[in-house]
């Protein structure tokens, strides 16, 4: 059996490089997430960090980059590299939600996150059935299928999920929904994770009609369904992700 954590680097097929930039970034993401490094603490300086990780100033001052850029940390002059709060993170970043999801999220951001997610793939379902083209159609219902014969195996299962979500998006014809398909993933991660925990061997049962409906909705172009049937998908993962 997976463990849960295998499934934010292998969800959708997207395993990280494995070179110097990713090793550091996700190495110091992943302390700030898990608060071994903590809100307001400086960064050592360079030559600790470079002998820390085993890479040149240059690759470190990257990683540094990419990680402002996402919100973790902040450099000033004079000081040095700040770690900051959560307040500031992009969370709307895959590899963030990733950082997140491998330290353990607690369960106030659980449920915030969940409140999002009901806005947001409610509203997806429903745009998608009035705009899906026949090829999104056509997919959807691939990783349909593909959700069905990956049931007893976490990782498969997990992409066919995903996927399936993710071509909802897509087919909202909505760029800020499409761009959304990180907070998709972490949802389709919380939901699975608890179960594998609990020692599940089939993970498609218990939504499989759900599902179903909801993919005919779209099929039929029936909006306030497929919004309907995607409530009811998440209302089945909210007991998951929340354990309520």
């Amino acid at each position: 059996m997976n463990e849960p954590g295998s499934l934010v680097r292998a969800l959708s097929g997207r395993l990280v490089a494995r070179n110097f930039h990713s090793y550091v970034i996700s190495e110091i993401g992943i302390g700030i997430a898990s608060g071994r490094l903590a809100v307001g603490a400086i960064l050592p300086n360079d030559a600790e960090m470079m002998d820390r990780y085993g890479v040149s100033r240059t690759v470190l001052r990257e990683a540094l980059k990419t990680l402002e850029a996402k919100g973790l940390v902040e450099a000033r002059a004079k000081v040095g590299t700040r770690v900051l709060p959560r307040s500031r993170w992009n969370l709307y970043d895959r590899q963030v939600l990733g950082w997140i999801q491998e330290a353990g999220p607690e369960a106030g951001f659980l449920q915030s996150y969940v409140e999002l997610r009901q806005v947001i793939e409610m509203q997806t379902a429903s745009l998608a059935a009035a705009r899906r083209s026949a090829e999104q159609l056509r997919m959807l219902l691939y990783w349909l299928n593909q959700r069905s014969m990956m049931a007893a195996l976490a990782e498969p299962f997990a992409l066919a999920e995903f996927e399936f979500h993710r071509i909802l998006c897509e087919a909202s014809q909505n760029p800020f929904l499409r761009a959304a398909s990180g907070l998709v993933e972490f949802g389709v991660v919380q939901a699975i994770a608890p179960q594998i925990r609990a020692g599940m061997v089939e993970f498609a049962v218990q939504k499989s009609l759900m599902y179903q409906a909801l993919a005919d909705a779209v099929g039929h172009a029936e909006p306030q369904a497929a919004g309907v049937a995607m409530g009811q998908i998440l209302a089945a993962d909210r007991v998951w992700i929340l354990g309520v």
